[in-house]
This record gives C-alpha cells, structure tokens and sequence, in this order.
C-alpha cells in the first residue's frame, strides 16, 4: 500500500468513527428533548468526544 492509500483508509475510519457517534449522541439528546447538547454535538466536530462524554455522563437515562 502507498502512504496515499493508508491516509486515505485513516481518514474514511475516523470519519466512520465520528458518524457513528455522532449519531448515536443525537439520537439520545433529541429524545431526551436536551437541545443544548443537540446543537453542541451537531456544530462541534471532535471525533466522537463530545457525544461519547454526552452519553457517558449527561444524558437522560429513561429507566
């Protein structure tokens, strides 16, 4: 494989990554009707730090 190809392997992973998470993070902040973190997650592009803390320690848990 080129460094060409490996960096552009990297880059699709952490995008897949941050897609994935920022997703899930949404999801949870628009059902538990928590519009700050909704517009956080959705402006702040961090490679799924942001809604992984979200969900770790902010979100609503609906028991």
């Amino acid at each position: 494989m080129t460094s060409s190809t490996t960096l552009d392997i990297l880059i699709f992973l952490a995008v897949a990554w941050d897609m994935a998470w920022k997703g899930i993070g949404l999801w949870h902040a628009a059902r538990n009707r928590q519009t700050k973190w909704f517009v956080a997650i959705l402006v702040i592009n961090t490679l799924g730090i942001l809604p992984i803390i979200y969900l770790k320690f902010f979100q609503r848990h609906s028991d």
